[in-house]
Formats: structure tokens, C-alpha cells, sequence
């Protein structure tokens, strides 16, 4: 489908004028509306919004393109304002939007969103083509302009495609694969801007776009064999095994985007550094954006932890739903079986245990194949369940996962010396056999006798805290919940609170960590929220309409709703919600609250041992945040 199918000059404004993001977006809604393309307005609105908070769609270069494919749309359709002086809209490069492009599919076609959102993103990467929409005269100036813009990249796509298929394998000096996180509008734009380069230079580039529409452009084993070199530029996982042997340069999709002579001349300066996959597992010698050790380690732990969170949420809610059945069904029932004593309770405890099992082995088989890809998954597993088992607990997978991945790619570097006649035997038996027997040796006789020993000491140290300490623990890491809003020390203190929780084993002390990290969590954006409401004066338009959204977030314990304030003004909003997080987490500790769920905000309060003291520890830390705040931010001038 071309763009120009979808514009409609009853869904255009060339003169608008929005203050702001919100008002930019409910303009573009009711112009898509005016089109006749929409069933349900409020349906389509939200799914723009949400939209919007999976990442901006202002793509920088004063251009915005927010878009949904809902089942509220009826057709497929376009609508689009200029705004001269531009409105703030959240871009990427945080300049002001001047061209919008909503775009509106209807659930029941493959992708058109992302399709048209693909090929306008191309186009509008050309200045002069994105001046002369803003400056169009009238609606049938912009139609035209966008009529000969599309007509030029599509003979040029088809002339492209027509010699793809004649070229012999060797006619791609360089090849590039790029994709971005959503798959959206990068993805395309670092493709345009390697081709264009690669154009200016006189070297033929060929282009994988990894959308989320599909992958496009397929890179052929030929191709990649006659190439001189490949550039990667993802921020998401790319198949990279393919590469073998070949100078790659991998980086990230912006460098595409800005640096695609620095990129392309590192592969024709011969500099690019070889690319090594054995068995399964990928890695560069070097790299243009080389990581350092302690983000490496960040990396692969987080990889590890977000792919045990759902087995940690979903297990710990579904046991905490299974307490509160028999706190309501079961009232007289056996303290010691607390959870099973009713037939709905047990139901909900199995199932969450169930999930509670997977945990450990989850966390250090996805930190093990972060190190060491798919190899390295079935190693971490065991090692991880071999921890659980032996009483090292959390710590031991921990432990376990990192052992597991680079003892993989110690045994890849041994087993490369081997003839090739045994290749495929490594990946089916030489890594599982060998690999799975060495972390079980490791983890049985070396990892567990101290780590065990360690666990049992924090235990026992945690069920001797006094009231004193207790409250000093709970300070901290509710504290810490608000240092970076979902950063490493926010995910230090969620994971040792889950850790006290999988051990507590009915400990209050061990339990009501759980509790003081998740009210730390919960106050910045309820902190925020307030100082909105009460001191409005502090704050810019744009700011006070985050208010309701920060209510949802603070009760719901999503911490990162606070993140553009502390972005724009970090001086003052972080202590201010260290501080109230702080004293929160210390309360908390001090009325004796415990959580046995790992999540859930306001919505698990019920399962709370001493929740109206919890509420009123909630509440006291957010005011304390929020006086904090109003104290260190000045008024600011109406109009700013």
C-alpha cells in the first residue's frame, strides 16, 4: 500500500497549533476520526498511548510518527499536522516535533502499520523533502510532494530489488544487517543512511532490516562469503553464527544511523575484527563499542533476572492469592500447612511453588547463555537446580549461572583444536555431556559447602535483627529503590528482596524485606504525583498531566513513571525520593509488615501482615517525598 492510498485531506491540518504532546495526539485522533477510519475513538486513542509508553515516536529530526493497529480501526489511514514552531513530544534527539504522521491499521492486516511507518521514516530522513512539508502551502502541495518522493524511492527500491537479482554473489563489498528494539523506525533509517553512504563512496552495500514486521532483505550464504565484511548495528539479538570467520564490526543501530562512513570504512580499512561462532556461541575479537567487564556482568545478570521475574511474580502472587483463601476459607486450619488447608488454597499454592521451582535454575541458565548462548542454557539449568537442591539458594545459581557460561566457553576453546570431522558432535553431546558433569562436580563439592553455609548465616543473622536493626535494613533498601528507578541499585535491592523472600520460610524479618522493597518502589511516583497536586507551581504544564498516570504507577509499583523528572532535574528529585522511599522502608520494618508476594502494589496489600500500618507507612514516605521536593524545587514562571 503507498502513502499517498492513505492520506486524506479531511484528516490533515497544516496550521495547527498544540501546546503539548497530549493535545498534539488528541488532534491527530480526531482528525483520524473526522476520516471515517475509526470505530471506537477512545479504544484507538488508547492503544496510541500506550504506544507511547513502550517508547516516543518522535523520531527526532523535528518528525513524529505515533501509530496503533487495533481492532477500533476500520481501515487503514493517515492523518497529519504541521506545527511551525514545534511542540516539546518527547523526541529522541529532544528537539521540538514540527511534522506528525498518525497512522491507524486495523487489526486484521499483517503489519501495515509498520510498513508505511518503515518507508516514511525513510523518506522523511531527506531535509529537504521534510522542509517542504512543513512549509507546503496547502494540502495539495503536500499530496504532491509525497506522490513524487514515494514514486522516486520506489523506482529506486524496484531497481535496487531488479539488480539484486542479477548481481552474482560477489558483487556486495559490504553487507549490514540493522534492527532496533521495536523493529520500527531505526531499524530503516540505519538502513537508508548505510545505503546512502555506501552510495556517496562508490561501495555496493547490501541491507537485512530485522522489523518487526519480519526480517527483509535476507542476507544469502553466497553473499556473505563474497563480502569483504558485514556491520551489525542492533540493540537487539541478531543471528550471528552465519558470520563465521568474516570482519565484522558490530555497534549499535544509532551509530547506523550517524556514523555509516566511520562503520564502512572500518570494513574497507581491513580493521574490522574477525568474527569467531563455535558451537552455537558467537563473539567478535573486538569491537567498535567495546563493554566494559562491569557491564558485561550487568548484562548478563539482568538477563538472568528478567527471565526469572515471571516465574517469580506469577508464583509469588498465586501463593500470596493462596494464603489469602485460607486466611478466608480455612480460618481455624493448621498454621504449619498455612496455604493448603483449603482445596481452592491448595490449588493456587501447587501452582505457585510449581512456578517458585523454576526460578533458580531459570536465573542462572539465562545468565549462562548470555555468556555463552545456546550452549551455555542447559548448563546453567542444572547448575542452578544443583544450587537450589544443595541449600546455596539464590546466591548459588547466581554463582552457578556465571560458572556455567564461561566454564562453556572455556570447553568451545579447547574443543576448537579438535577435527572437523567431530563439529557436529560438539553442540549433541561433547558440551551437554562434559559441560552438565564439570558444573555438577563444581557447584556439589566447591559452590554449595560454603554458600550453604553463608545462606544459613544471613538467615540466622536476619532472624536475630532487633526492632533497631530491622528498621536500618528496611531504610536501605527501600532507599535504594529510588537511587536509579529501575537501574542497578533499584534491581539490587528487588532481587535481594526476592532472595530474603525465597528463603524466609514464614521469617518475618526475611519476609518483611519484601515489603520494605516494594513500598520504596512505590513512593517516588506517588511522591511525584502528590507535589503535582499540591504544588502545582513547581511544575510545567507537561509535567502536572503525568499526575493520574503517576497515581496508576506509584499504587501499581512501577518505579521508572518517576524517570523523566529525575532525568530533567536529578539533583533534586532523586534524594527527595531517596529520603521519602527511605523512611518508608524503615517503617515498614518497625510496624512489622511482611509481603509474601514479590509484586503487585496496592493490589497484594490483602496478603499484608499489618497493611493499615503499611498503607499509613506508604503515605507517611510519600508526604515526606513530596515536602522534600516542593521544599527544593522553586516555582517556575507560568509560560515556561
Amino acid at each position: 500500500m503507498r502513502i499517498t492510498e492513505l492520506l486524506n485531506k479531511d484528516a490533515m491540518d497544516l496550521n495547527a497549533t498544540p501546546k503539548s504532546k497530549a493535545e498534539a495526539i488528541d488532534l491527530l485522533v480526531d482528525l483520524m476520526v473526522r476520516s471515517g477510519n475509526i470505530l471506537d475513538k477512545e479504544e484507538y486513542k488508547k492503544c496510541v498511548l500506550k504506544r507511547e509508553t513502550i517508547g516516543s515516536t518522535g523520531i527526532g529530526e523535528g518528525v513524529a510518527i505515533p501509530h496503533a493497529k487495533t481492532k477500533a480501526v476500520k481501515s487503514a489511514g493517515l492523518a497529519v499536522i504541521v506545527v511551525r514552531d514545534g511542540v516539546d513530544f518527547d523526541s529522541l534527539d529532544g528537539e521540538p516535533a514540527k511534522l506528525f504522521f498518525l497512522i491507524a491499521a486495523p487489526d486484521t492486516e499483517d503489519n501495515i502499520h509498520l510498513d508505511v511507518l518503515g518507508r516514511l521514516s525513510v523518506l522523511l530522513m531527506d531535509d529537504d523533502f521534510r522542509q517542504g512539508l512543513i512549509d507546503a502551502k496547502d494540502k495539495e502541495e503536500f499530496f504532491r510532494l509525497v506522490d513524487e518522493a514515494e514514486n522516486k524511492k520506489v523506482a529506486e527500491t524496484e531497481k535496487k530489488e531488479e539488480e539484486a537479482k542479477k548481481a552474482a554473489p560477489g558483487t556486495y563489498r559490504i553487507l549490514a544487517v540493522t534492527a532496533c528494539p521495536t523493529g520500527i523506525a531505526h531499524t530503516y533509517m540505519a538502513a537508508e543512511s548505510l545505503e546512502e553512504k555506501a552510495k556517496q563512496m562508490g561501495v555496493t552495500i547490501k541491507v537485512e532490516t530485522n522489523g518487526s514486521g519480519g526480517k527483509k532483505n535476507v542476507l544469502t550464504q553466497a553473499e556473505i562469503a563474497a563480502a569483504d565484511g558485514i556491520i551489525v548495528a542492533a540493540d537487539t539479538k541478531v543471528d550471528m553464527p552465519r558470520f563465521d570467520g568474516k570482519p565484522v564490526v558490530q555497534t549499535q543501530v544509532s551509530d547506523g544511523i550517524s556514523r555509516p562512513q566511520e562503520l564502512i570504512q572500518t570494513i574497507l580499512d581491513g580493521k574490522a575484527p574477525v568474527f569467531h561462532a563455535q558451537g552455537g556461541h558467537a563473539q567478535a575479537e573486538t569491537g567498535t563499542a567495546k563493554e566494559g567487564l562491569g557491564h558485561q556482568i550487568y548484562k548478563h545478570l539482568m538477563n538472568g533476572v528478567s527471565n526469572m521475574l515471571p516465574f517469580v511474580i506469577g508464583g509469588g502472587i498465586l501463593i500470596a492469592i493462596a494464603f489469602l483463601l485460607d486466611t478466608i476459607l480455612a480460618p481455624g486450619g493448621d498454621p504449619a500447612n498455612f496455604g493448603m488447608n483449603s482445596p481452592a488454597a491448595a490449588l493456587f499454592k501447587t501452582i505457585g511453588n510449581a512456578a517458585f521451582g523454576f526460578m533458580l535454575p531459570i536465573l542462572a541458565g539465562f545468565i549462562s547463555m548470555s555468556i555463552a548462548d545456546r550452549p551455555g542454557l542447559a548448563v546453567g539449568f542444572v547448575g542452578g537446580a544443583l544450587a537450589n537442591a544443595g541449600g546455596s539458594g539464590f546466591l548459588g545459581a547466581l554463582i552457578a549461572g556465571f560458572i556455567a557460561g564461561y566454564l562453556m566457553l572455556g570447553l568451545e576453546k579447547l574443543c576448537a583444536k579438535l577435527p572437523k570431522s567431530l563439529e557436529g558432535t560438539k553442540p549433541v553431546l561433547i558440551y551437554p555431556v562434559v559441560g552438565i558433569l564439570a558444573i555438577g562436580v563444581i557447584i556439589q563439592f566447591i559452590i554449595n559447602p560454603p554458600v550453604s553455609a553463608l545462606n544459613l548465616w544471613i538467615s540466622n543473622a536476619l532472624a536475630s535483627l532487633n526492632a533497631t536493626s530491622g528498621v536500618i535494613l528496611g531504610a536501605i533498601v527501600g532507599g535504594m529503590m529510588s537511587i536509579d528507578m529501575g537501574g542497578p541499585f533499584n534491581k539490587a535491592a528487588y532481587v535481594f528482596g526476592t532472595a530474603s523472600l525465597i528463603n524466609a520460610a514464614g521469617d518475618p524479618v526475611s519476609s518483611g524485606v519484601m515489603a520494605a522493597v516494594m513500598i520504596g518502589g512505590m513512593v517516588p511516583p506517588l511522591a511525584v504525583a502528590l507535589c503535582t497536586t499540591f504544588f502545582k507551581n513547581r511544575f510545567t504544564e507537561k509535567e502536572r498531566q503525568t499526575t493520574v498516570t503517576n497515581y496508576i504507577m506509584g499504587f501499581s509499583f512501577i518505579t521508572e513513571g518517576v524517570i523523566p523528572f529525575a532525568a530533567s532535574d536529578p539533583l533534586r528529585v532523586i534524594p527527595s525520593c531517596v529520603v521519602g522511599s527511605a523512611v518508608a522502608g524503615a517503617l515498614s520494618m518497625l510496624f512489622g509488615c511482611t509481603l509474601p508476594a514479590p509484586h503487585g502494589g496496592i493490589f497484594v496489600f490483602a496478603v499484608v501482615q499489618n497493611w493499615p500500618m503499611y498503607l499509613v507507612s506508604l503515605l507517611i514516605g510519600s508526604v515526606v517525598a513530596m515536602l522534600l521536593l516542593a521544599l527544593l524545587k522553586k516555582p517556575i514562571k507560568e509560560g515556561r
